[in-house]
């Protein structure tokens, strides 16, 4: 089951990549870096009823791309230092497959059902 849902995934990310002209790493750091924290901040924004947050992190986002002169080489070395990350809970019997199910898509998953239930409650 942890192999289908990497291999979704990672699929995915592949997809994106080749339809945008982006590479695997830089949709990857796109996705999880500010995908997904935009879209939380935007659900706490929700919660809050204000656009504080999401258009906080739109500043410092902005700010990031003026100052970023080579994405492509910030995202291989943000995407090395990602893998490592995940591959250091393998000293507790864990592989980056399952690390990576666990810390990319399982906890993502579970943080979205705790700011909707926060929103719809």
């Amino acid at each position: 089951m942890i192999q289908t849902i990497f291999q979704v995934v990672a699929k995915s990310l592949i997809y994106i990549s080749k339809k945008t002209g982006l590479t695997y790493n830089e949709v990857n750091v796109l996705v999880y870096y500010f995908g997904v924290p935009f879209s939380w901040l935007t659900l706490l924004d929700i919660y809050f009823q204000f656009h504080f947050l999401k258009g906080t992190f739109w500043v410092l986002t902005f700010g990031f791309w003026l100052g970023c002169m080579d994405f492509k080489s910030y995202s291989d070395q943000l995407f090395r230092k990602s893998v490592s990350f995940l591959n250091y809970f393998n000293r507790w019997g864990s592989n980056y497959i399952a690390s990576s199910e666990l810390i990319c898509v399982f906890l993502p998953m579970a943080i979205y059902s705790l700011l909707i239930a926060l929103i719809c409650g």
